[in-house]
């Protein structure tokens, strides 16, 4: 549901996503934890002292409170990367009017590798990630990635199956420019012998 209304809109007609990357869970809770922490902090005042007023006051806190906890959340959801069945698609978000979108398709991808670093991220199985461009000799990296291994596995499957069904599609339309080429040929070779049997012939 939530992948639907926030990453449908970064997908080209007929493309399809196959996988949605986020960094590990962990790095959700560590952005949530401050907000959730005081917000609970803010309503235990309100037994310890009830009122009228102090109900009003703690209720604009949690107001704001609340604001934060969503930004938190949604700088950590909609940093992702978009796997789909014709390349990668970079999200980041900046803020509530700031976000930037970048795309590799899997022709102009060189390669894909990952690395796994100490004791937290080998139990939990998150690493870097990294995936470098033909183009431009550029990396496009994400930290924290939960099973980097699946990740990179799912982004070779889909670029072989890309590669193959667009070599087969370069391979049909140089079949039909040649078909084309042929059947012209064909018409004018055809047109000129028509000519030749209608011209009379010259007496010497």
């Amino acid at each position: 549901m939530l992948e639907s209304f926030f990453f449908l809109r970064h997908l080209d007609d007929e493309e399809e996503i196959q996988l949605v990357v986020h960094k590990h869970w962990l790095m959700g809770l560590k952005n949530l934890f401050v907000p959730s922490i005081v917000f609970v902090g803010i309503w235990s005042i309100l037994a310890i002292a009830p009122g009228r007023m102090l109900f009003y006051g703690i209720a604009l806190a949690a107001l704001f409170v609340l604001i934060w906890w969503i930004r938190n959340f949604m700088d950590y959801y909609l940093d992702a990367w978009l796997i789909t069945d014709r390349g990668i698609i970079d999200l980041e978000w900046h803020g509530w009017f700031h976000r930037s979108s970048s795309r590799v398709l899997f022709s102009d991808l060189q390669g894909v590798s990952y690395e796994i670093n100490g004791i937290i991220g080998t139990l939990f199985r998150y690493g870097h990630m990294d995936i470098e461009k033909i183009s431009t000799g550029t990396t496009m990296g994400m930290d924290y990635v939960k099973n980097p291994r699946m990740v990179e596995s799912v982004i070779l499957e889909n670029m072989e199956k890309y590669l193959h069904t667009k070599n087969l599609k370069d391979a049909s339309t140089v079949q039909g420019i040649l078909a084309e080429f042929v059947a012209g040929s064909l018409q004018k070779q055809s047109a000129q012998e028509q000519k030749k049997k209608v011209l009379p012939k010259k007496k010497i």
